[in-house]
């Protein structure tokens, strides 16, 4: 039985009802008294989970109201520009997948880098990377925003309320004002250089002597619902053709060097269709983003290679299940780094990354007893141009949020500014990315290209990972997502294995540790039940391993079948937040 920090306390629904298709629970599990977890249980006209408790409502409203899924996914991304300004929103892009009676549809809506934007763009003229400053707190950072876009699309496909009524809620939070919570005011805090960046954003977030709003001032943000009520007015060619003129001579201003952002390139923009990557696991099917996101791909990959361990055997307790998983996230990640970018310049072997065939030879090289000296990219058909592996760019300014309507319909979106407050730059009461941070800032490397160099008019890579789970009869049974920079896709796959091998609730599979390799070295979540596990990793081959805090947010949602038929949806946040959202 696990009684470990990392596990916070819930109230967890369902505990003896079963998850459709899933094993049992190996045992109740239970956790110490922390925090506790406002667990809900999705009835009648679906369920929606969100990293605030505001914008979450933003989108129960709508479902409340009639709404699809997606209705409701876009109303919760418009509530969190408001709520969570440093982790997503209008300024930024995402990924969203929608599963309905159509199958699996996956949007893009990454953002794009100026068209005039050269390979170099983050080097000086000796080719050294620029420092932070310029590199990120500048214009050099921010790609053309691609969330409203992507919102259209999928609305235009899958909506059912009018576009306007979506923007009402998000509307209500700007104009009527909402509360500083504590993870607000502590990122406020913590990224004061980024936040306070502009005079304006500084009159909206800071008080007069130029300190973060303490928790439980109401903060009101009048450009933005301003903002929001053009968009819901007059659609997305409020952003892309009204005020793109306005929105590219900021960027452009704010640009110290390469090719500057023109109104061009945000009439030119547009969020597209792509493949998911979909494939099995024990008896079920994981479906995900595909490229410009390397999510969908790790996810299957790590997910594929670990199929023929017997992980409910060992268990989450167990050093070997973690080093396994390990193992399995260092051949994912050397193929991520190797080949995935965008998709639309360069070819990416998609097919042949997750074919199962080359995951049971990637799946070979792992070993229960030892670590790999190396991680080395695998050779899966289909690779047609010789690359280079790039460096590995952090995002930290993401959320995920999950949706569920009362037809069965349901929406895994994550959505970035990439850094927490993204660029700085504060633009009519949203913040901007600086998503172009996520390219590789180098061009090559040995004489060959690297996938994710920049180029004009190209979408960055992204680990971004938001994924649907179905049974074997085709009903979704969990649709989850993470934010948290690389570790997205690692924090996905624990949470999809917790469900189905470890027969664990939701919340208490968003609550497992995390343990992530970065090359030959290895961070575990600082205060979990992992710490006691050190010496048995470094006697497995980890030996450059040690504790850190990590960027963790999962959101899931998981169906839940009592013995009557009767379906509900569990609703799990990770408990590592639920302390920070409180006012007081």
């Amino acid at each position: 039985m696990i009684m470990r920090k990392a596990l916070q306390p819930a109230l967890l629904l369902g505990l003896f009802a079963s998850l459709t298709a899933c094993p049992p629970p190996n045992s109740v599990r239970s956790a110490e008294a922390s925090a506790p977890v406002a667990t809900q249980e999705g009835r009648g006209n679906g369920a929606v989970s969100a990293a605030d408790p505001r914008a979450q409502a933003a989108g129960e409203e709508i479902l409340a109201k009639g709404g699809s899924a997606t209705d409701a996914a876009i109303a919760v991304m418009l509530a969190l520009t408001v709520v969570e300004p440093q982790s997503s929103g209008v300024g930024g892009g995402g990924f969203l997948i929608h599963a309905g009676a159509d199958g699996v549809t996956s949007f893009d809506g990454r953002e794009t880098a100026p068209a005039a934007a050269t390979p170099t763009r983050f080097l000086d003229a000796d080719g050294k990377r620029l420092p932070r400053d310029k590199r990120v707190l500048s214009g050099l950072s921010v790609g053309v925003p691609g969330n409203i876009a992507l919102a259209a699309k999928a609305h235009a496909q899958f909506g059912k309320l009018e576009w306007a009524e979506l923007f009402q809620p998000a509307i209500r939070l700007a104009r009527e004002g909402f509360q500083v919570n504590r993870r607000l005011n502590g990122s406020l805090g913590d990224h004061k250089d980024r936040a306070g960046k502009t005079k304006s954003a500084r009159a909206v977030f800071f008080d007069a002597q130029g300190a973060p709003l303490p928790v439980g001032a109401t903060i009101t943000n009048p450009d933005f619902a301003r903002t929001l009520e053009s968009l819901a007015s007059a659609g997305p060619r409020y952003l892309y053709f009204v005020m793109a003129d306005r929105l590219a001579q900021y960027v452009a201003q704010e640009t110290p060097q390469d090719g500057l952002m023109t109104e061009a390139d945000i009439d030119a923009y547009t969020a597209k269709l792509r493949d998911p990557v979909c494939g099995r696991y024990r008896t079920y099917k994981i479906c995900g983003m595909g490229p410009p996101s390397s999510g969908g791909v790790a996810v299957a990959q790590m997910l594929g290679q670990l199929e023929r361990f017997d992980l409910a055997a060992l268990g989450p307790d167990s050093a070997t299940f973690w080093h396994l998983f390990l193992e399995s996230q260092r051949i994912a990640y050397a193929d991520r780094g190797l080949y995935i970018g965008d998709a639309d310049f360069v070819p990416v072997p998609v097919a042949g990354l997750v074919d199962p065939a080359y995951l049971a030879e990637r799946s070979a090289l792992i070993s229960p007893d030892t670590a790999l000296p190396q991680a080395k990219p695998g050779a899966p058909q289909g690779v047609q141009v010789a690359m280079a592996p790039g460096d590995r760019p952090q995002e930290q300014g993401t959320t995920h949020f999950s949706v569920v309507d009362k037809d069965g319909n349901a929406v895994s979106y994550t959505s970035t500014i990439e850094g927490a407050f993204g660029s700085g730059l504060f633009f009519e009461g949203f913040y901007l990315n600086n998503e172009l941070t996520d390219f590789s800032s180098r061009p090559e490397s040995d004489g060959k290209p690297v996938a994710n160099r920049v180029e004009g008019g190209k979408r960055p890579r992204s680990s971004m990972a938001p994924t649907i789970v179905f049974d074997k009869s085709g009903e979704v049974v969990l649709v989850v997502g993470a934010a948290g920079g690389p570790t997205i896709p690692v924090q996905t796959a624990r949470s999809i294995i917790g469900v189905i091998d470890f027969g664990l609730s939701a919340n208490e599979a968003v609550a497992l540790p995390i343990i992530m390799a970065f090359g030959p070295s290895v961070i575990y979540e600082e205060g979990s039940f992992l710490e006691g596990l050190e010496d048995e990793f470094k006697a497995l081959g980890h030996t450059r391993i040690r504790g850190a805090g990590l960027p963790l947010k999962s959101n899931a949602l998981r169906r839940v079948t009592d013995q009557s038929g009767s379906i509900t949806w569990e609703v799990a946040r990770d408990p590592r937040i639920e302390p920070k959202l409180a006012y007081e």
